[in-house]
Parts: C-alpha cells; structure tokens; sequence
C-alpha cells in the first residue's frame, strides 16, 4: 500500500568555487526538491536566486574564522537531523567540493547515528577553479605530476619535516584558508630553499567578477606583497607550474573592487554587493 509520507533526506552538495554556471546538473535538481536548505558561506548568491523554490527555507551557517565568526558545526548537525526528522528534504549546501576542507565527517556522523539516508554531491572545489581560471594547470609534464590539497591557518599543522618536504618537493602545493599567515608561509619554505624556479601566487576570490592573481618569485614576494591583506577567499599556489600563469592566462584581473560573497556578522550572514556581473573573457 503506498504513503504519502516522505521519507527524509540529506543532499550533502558542493556548489563550487563561485562562479554559478559552474555548479552540477545534479545539484541544481536537488536545491529545487529542498525544504530546507543550511548554506555556507562561500555560496554563490546567484545560485541561490535562480534554483531555489520560493517555498524553500534558507538558513546560512557561515564561518569565516579570520573574523571567529562561525556557526558551531554542533547546531549545524542538529539542524539536520531535526528537519530530517520532521520528514523535510535538506540540502547542506558547501562551496567548491563537499570532500576538500569542509567538515562532511562530522556531518555524515550524525546522519549514521540518526539513520537518516543521505546522497553526497560532489562540486568542482576551489583548487581546480582558481586554477583553470588562472590559466595554471596543476599538474603539467615538465613542471608537476602531482598536486597536494593544504591547509596553514595554525603553525602546528604543519611538522618540521613535513616543511621540509613540501620545500624540496616538485609536487604543486595548493593552501586553502592560509591567506593570514603568508609571511611565515613564504619565509619558512625559503629558509629551507626551496627551488628559485618555483613562484607562488595568491588567487582572490576565483571564478568570480572579482576575481585576482597575484603572482611573484619567493625572494621578492615579502617587499611586493607583504603588507597585502588580500580579499577572502583567497587560494595560495606554489610551485613551477605558476610560471605558466603569465603565458596562458585567459582572463583579465578584474578592475571594480569588492567582495563577491556574503560576510559572516555576528552569527548570521550579511550581503557585500547587491550587482553581480555577468562573466566574460
């Protein structure tokens, strides 16, 4: 005998690095079947405005730690399981990839213990934007076979030997979330010597309207870039493939100023710019 119950369900989707015409077919088909979406921070407000039903309930849990200004991932996992629970459709809804520095553990976690059925949605994350709209593939014959997913936003993450290796690897090294501690990013890989024809460069904001790329040598990046408190989110490169930048760079550094993402104040997220632009080479 059929019910018109429906069962609950979590969509753990990955939005992308910013640009909106970058999210999945996939993805825009569960927004619209949501009752209730939990959305960070580094959303794409057009996504939002175009693929959401109107009777769907938006609430944000954004975190932006360089302001410790976060949604504890406690209430965050308590939101879902009480809509799931209330037999809702949810999306958590993340930027770039659900799986690349997004704390999908601790959520998956509580949906197991809740037994509250869930479906992963990957998205392109922000290492793989940047870089294409960068121009800069992240592995190249000749200048890297193999890439690594970083993050530096505490000194302790990293171990001495760890430092080490990232400095003689040819590997190309992608930070996330390490735009405040550049200075003692960049001095520590050059006391340990890291190779002269390895640059690094500082993407801001990538795929957006406002998107920038910085680009320098180890030795000068300090007295070019140094006092620079560059815009969140903002993607740290290393290696010999930054030297393809300059050449193969398809799009301009953007001219207007702003912030194409929503600020976390206090506990909730407020709008930076009401225009976004339509994108174009």
């Amino acid at each position: 005998m059929k019910t018109n119950i429906k069962s609950p369900k979590v969509f753990l989707i990955g939005a992308g690095p910013g640009n909106p015409e970058l999210i999945t077919v996939k993805a825009v088909k569960a927004i619209a079947e949501a009752d209730v979406i939990l959305c960070d921070r580094l959303v794409s407000p057009e996504i939002l405005e175009t693929y959401v039903n109107e009777n769907t309930e938006i609430i944000y849990v954004g975190k932006e730690c360089s302001k410790n200004a976060s949604t504890p991932q406690s209430h965050i996992n308590t939101l879902m399981v009480e809509y799931a629970l209330q037999n809702k459709t949810i999306v958590r809804l993340k930027g770039g990839d659900v799986s690349i520095f997004s704390n999908i553990l601790d959520e998956l976690q509580a949906l197991k213990q809740n037994h509250i059925p869930y479906e992963i949605i990957p998205g392109i994350t922000a290492a793989l934007g940047a870089a294409a709209f960068a121009g800069m593939p992240l592995t190249a014959r000749g200048y890297s076979t193999s890439v690594r997913f970083l993050t530096y936003y505490k000194s302790e993450i990293v171990s001495e030997e760890y430092w080490k290796e990232l400095a003689l690897t040819n590997d190309t090294l992608v930070f996330y979330m390490s735009k405040g501690n550049l200075t003692p990013l960049v001095e520590k890989l050059k006391q340990l010597e890291i190779s002269g024809d390895k640059k690094i460069a500082v993407i801001e904001q990538a795929t957006t309207p406002f998107q920038k790329v910085y680009t320098s040598s180890f030795d000068d990046f300090n007295e070019k870039f140094g006092d620079k408190n560059f815009a969140s989110p903002s993607l740290v490169v290393v290696g010999k493939i930054v030297n393809l930048h300059e050449e193969f760079s398809w799009l301009e550094n953007a001219e207007q100023e702003g912030l194409y993402f929503k600020s976390v104040e206090n506990g909730s997220l407020i709008p930076t710019t009401q225009n976004f632009f339509e994108y174009a080479v």
